[in-house]
């Protein structure tokens, strides 16, 4: 055997293997330096599975399920998992993960009697059974034309509508004994490496909660989220209405030239949204509270033309609206706060200059004319540009930024006199009845091209900062989330497919020299699926605007 060499990064060093070798064999060979159990190996910042095997030199980083890739690899595996525990106790029921929610899945059961408390311990059980009979997950590669009919034999349309859309020669898939399943990513070695989860009911469905991210030996606990609950149900909806629930059904409306109606839709129900919660705040406007509106949200989830569109709304209600950034406020860069990796905490609260914002904001409630600031971003400090605001007669305050549930903003306000809006991507969309389309990654796609576009930033340092982005929303904008007066559901069902070649050309520029060129590969591997729309079929209104340019608005 030829015997080549390999650096490890975990170890910092070269070690000699046999070609040919897998990564599972290696990780055996360094069983006792390394002091965690793999579940994935980064390979040339790759993500490969265990039994990837190795004949030229490269490099390697194993991971464990709480760091890299480990755990989208874990969360995989455990899908699989119940697809098999369903398939073995109640065959023939259609299996749908939707989204993710009150920090674990959403999981609905079709074809099958009512889901019960019984139903799904047996569902639990028979999981633990296999996490305890160690069963490989082996990866299969064959014609996509035979894993299509092998798919839809066993009743996997959405899989089989997928694959005969993406129109690839050759297609991977796993099978867990004698279940199949494909999934857009690496799953872990077997069965064994998935012992920590939970399965309750959940409204119409069940839950299925991976580990909890700050202690992996526990499953996640459930939290409250019944307006978020609400808002993703109200959409599933109108997806199923218009025949669009998944990547491959979207991908056949394209081929049929009807990407301009999905879009024409889809921004109506935008129009819809924001008339009706417009309506809500004049009519609380107009018995003396709602003076001020607080539009919050995570990271790129379209706040600033919400807070543009909503304006108007309120404008045709015979409203005078006044905007305010909170992004205007942060302190100057090398002032701002730092989180626990060294990183800038931009998600902090104290990133703002609270003292300066409440000094204007109660100016401007006084009646005073205040000259607001401006934030350079690519500058990283604050200049002052000659704009200033003074409120009239029947103007109503709207206050854009991440922080604008947060009570501790404007704790010197009455509550009567706030509304509170929530914005978010929550993507509704599915790949396939087993793969859902995370709103983390939509919001992450938007912020690289909006970054590149408007903040010359580069997707490496997008992708860089997005973890730390993340840990702050988690800490600053998530816990305040159920606290809104009205959710607005910024995504699009067509938007991927108008970001895709914006975004793919951006993280094609990641070099594979660096640890960000994972998640690059990732996204444009996960954008593959998608068939592209060309964006001259969306409106110069359109919030999509705010990140892909040529928008009617000033930003």
């Amino acid at each position: 055997m030829t015997t080549i060499s390999v650096f490890c990064k975990n170890l910092e060093e070269y070690i000699d293997i046999e070609g040919g070798s897998t990564l599972a064999q290696i990780a055996g060979l360094l069983d006792k330096r390394l002091d965690f159990t793999p579940i994935c190996c980064r390979v040339n910042n790759k993500t490969e599975g265990l039994d990837f095997a190795i004949y030229q030199p490269k490099q390697i980083e194993f991971q464990d399920c709480t760091t890299g890739s480990g755990p989208r690899v874990y969360t995989r595996s455990l899908c699989m998992m119940l697809y098999a525990a369903v398939e073995k106790l109640i065959p023939g029921t259609r299996l749908r993960i939707e989204h993710s929610i009150s920090h674990g899945y959403y999981c609905l059961l079709d074809g099958c009697c009512a889901v019960t408390a019984s139903l799904v311990e047996a569902l639990k059980a028979k999981m633990n059974e296999l996490a305890d009979a160690d069963i490989p997950f082996v990866k299969h590669c064959k014609l996509t034309t035979d894993v299509a009919d092998m798919f839809e034999q066993r009743g996997l349309h959405s899989k089989t509508e997928l694959l005969r859309t993406k129109r690839e020669l050759y297609t991977s898939y796993y099978t867990l004994g004698d279940v199949c399943d494909s999934y857009y990513g690496v799953l872990a070695p077997s069965t064994g490496h998935i012992k920590v989860f939970d399965l309750i009911v959940y409204k119409e469905g069940m839950l299925l909660l991976p580990f909890d991210a700050s202690n992996p030996k526990v499953s996640a606990t459930p939290v409250p989220q019944e307006k978020m609950y609400k808002a993703f149900t109200d959409y599933l909806r109108f997806d199923n209405i218009i025949g669009v629930s998944n990547v491959g059904e979207f991908n056949r409306f394209i081929e049929k030239n009807d990407a301009a109606d999905i879009v024409n839709v889809s921004e109506a129900l935008h129009e819809k949204a924001l008339a009706h919660i417009s309506d809500e705040i004049t009519a609380r406007y107009e018995n003396g509270g709602a003076r001020i509106v607080l539009i919050s949200g995570p990271s790129s989830s379209g706040k600033t033309t919400t807070t543009k569109r909503l304006s108007i709304q309120l404008m045709t209600n015979l409203l005078k609206p006044q905007m305010i950034s909170l992004d205007d406020y942060f302190v100057n860069r090398e002032n701002t706060p730092r989180d626990e990796s060294g990183d800038y905490d931009y998600e902090s609260l104290y990133a703002l200059d609270l003292k300066q914002f409440n000094a204007d904001l109660t100016a401007i409630l006084s009646g005073e004319e205040v000259e607001l600031p401006y934030y350079n971003f690519e500058l990283g400090c604050r200049q002052y540009r000659g704009n200033k605001i003074m409120l009239e007669p029947g103007s109503i305050l709207l206050i854009e930024g991440i922080h604008g549930l947060n009570p501790e903003l404007t704790a010197q306000i009455p509550e009567e006199m706030k509304f509170r809006i929530y914005v978010s991507a929550l993507t509704t969309l599915s790949i396939d009845d087993h793969n859902w389309v995370p709103t983390t990654d939509n919001r992450l796609l938007r912020r690289i091209i909006r970054d590149h576009k408007y903040r010359g930033t580069s997707a490496e340092s997008t992708i860089r900062r997005w973890p730390s982005v993340r840990r702050g929303e988690e800490k600053w904008i998530f816990p305040y989330q159920e606290n809104a007066d009205a959710m607005f559901n910024s995504s699009f069902v067509f938007e991927l497919a108008m970001m895709k070649d914006y975004a793919e050309n951006i993280l094609r520029t990641v070099p594979a020299d660096v640890p960000e060129y994972a998640e690059a590969y990732r996204l444009r591997k996960f954008l593959s699926y998608f068939q592209p729309i060309d964006s001259s079929l969306l409106p110069s209104t359109s919030l999509l605007r705010e990140f892909l340019g040529g928008s009617s608005f000033r930003y």
